[in-house]
């Protein structure tokens, strides 16, 4: 019997958000990019040589190397790139990257790099170039924001709680409502492309002054007390800087209206924890769903666990059957910009910590 044809799969339409064919084989997501992909200047261009997989190499990510062409070596004197494949691990980086000076280009395995900041901070030379996968993991991600946004308007947590037939008629319509989302990234993008058919009225809260298209408005983290009053739905997508943690506390939740809700996609520093108790238990807003926590694993018994307008979810926004093949493809496209002086993809500014 002769097989079905694969069914296409649809890509993002429309001038932004930029897209990378990231697809790679079975994959069913693209990268998102933030901005352009830039040139590196010829002085920070990593010498070429035998690539390192480590701490345990997997076959999908060789098997991405090789088909750019790569050589998957042990680590050598020879050695000059490193993909790196744990998140946990950033202590064994460290003293991997001190003891190996001549490796001159690292491939960091999350968009975040929250994790690895200490080493950023202390391997900050001009011949080491840092690549990490934002962007890569976009668009699971702001499927996830998505859905937990969807989940609140719709009372959803509970619902999911509840053991007998309500009569009280709840949830909102996710049509027309006033979206505040707060970073500029792939996911804030992805999200923007999301939302089209919801008529939402956007703003973007970001560093830059420059535009995003899809929004409404752009406009600086010090605006954050104008726009936050405003908004029926805050979405938190920013990295997790020094200057970003705790970016929603006490003051900022305060500003929210009683039907407004909060969503945590990025990480869980970004939101002060005890604030958010606080402001549930008090009805300052609405619900608050977070893939994220701080503390994370949110340890059992935690009050948020019991917050009948709280949604958890336990870090699963992007599953590793979902990464997996956007990693890998992030990877190849990477090895065959450091073999022949092409675009890297998902630099990373040590300064600045994304």
């Amino acid at each position: 019997m002769k097989k079905a044809a694969k069914k296409a799969i649809p890509v993002p339409t429309g001038p932004e958000p930029q897209t990378v064919d990231e697809t790679g084989p079975g994959a069913q997501h693209r990268a998102v990019l933030a901005d352009e992909v830039k040139p590196i200047p010829e002085g920070r261009r990593p010498a070429r040589g035998p690539i390192a997989v480590l701490p345990r190499p997997a076959e999908v990510f060789t098997a991405a190397v090789r088909a750019a062409r790569g050589e998957v070596a042990e680590l050598s004197p020879a050695t000059r790139g490193l993909i790196w494949l744990s998140y946990a691990q950033a202590d064994l980086l460290g003293s991997t990257l001190a003891a190996n000076p001549q490796i001159q280009w690292v491939q960091l395995p999350w968009a975040g790099v929250d994790a690895f900041s200490a080493i950023l901070a202390e391997q900050a030379r001009p011949d080491l170039l840092w690549t990490s996968a934002k962007g890569a993991y976009a668009q699971p991600v702001a499927e996830h924001a998505l859905a937990l946004a969807l989940a609140l308007l719709r009372v959803l947590p509970a619902r999911a709680r509840a053991s007998s037939w309500s009569t009280v008629p709840e949830g909102r319509s996710l049509y027309g409502r006033t979206v505040v989302i707060i970073g500029a990234g792939g996911i804030a993008r992805e999200l923007i492309r999301l939302l089209e058919p919801f008529g939402t009225r956007i703003t973007i809260v970001r560093r830059s002054s420059r535009p995003v298209p899809g929004a409404e408005r752009t406009v600086p983290p010090g605006a954050l007390a104008e726009v936050l009053p405003q908004a029926d739905l805050v979405i938190v997508a920013a990295a997790l800087t020094p200057d970003t943690r705790h970016l929603i506390g006490a003051a900022e939740l305060a500003l929210m209206r009683p039907e407004a809700s909060l969503v945590n996609i990025a990480r869980g520093p970004l939101v002060d924890t005890d604030a958010l108790v606080a402001a549930l238990a008090a009805g300052t807003i609405a619900g608050a769903a977070v893939d994220v926590t701080d503390p994370e694993p949110l340890p059992d018994g935690h009050p948020l666990w019991s917050e009948p307008r709280c949604l958890i979810t336990p870090h699963s926004a992007d599953t590793p059957e979902m990464t997996a093949p956007l990693l890998a493809e992030r990877i190849r496209l990477n090895v065959r910009a450091f073999l022949t002086d092409g675009r890297f993809v998902g630099v990373v500014d040590p300064l600045a910590g994304y």
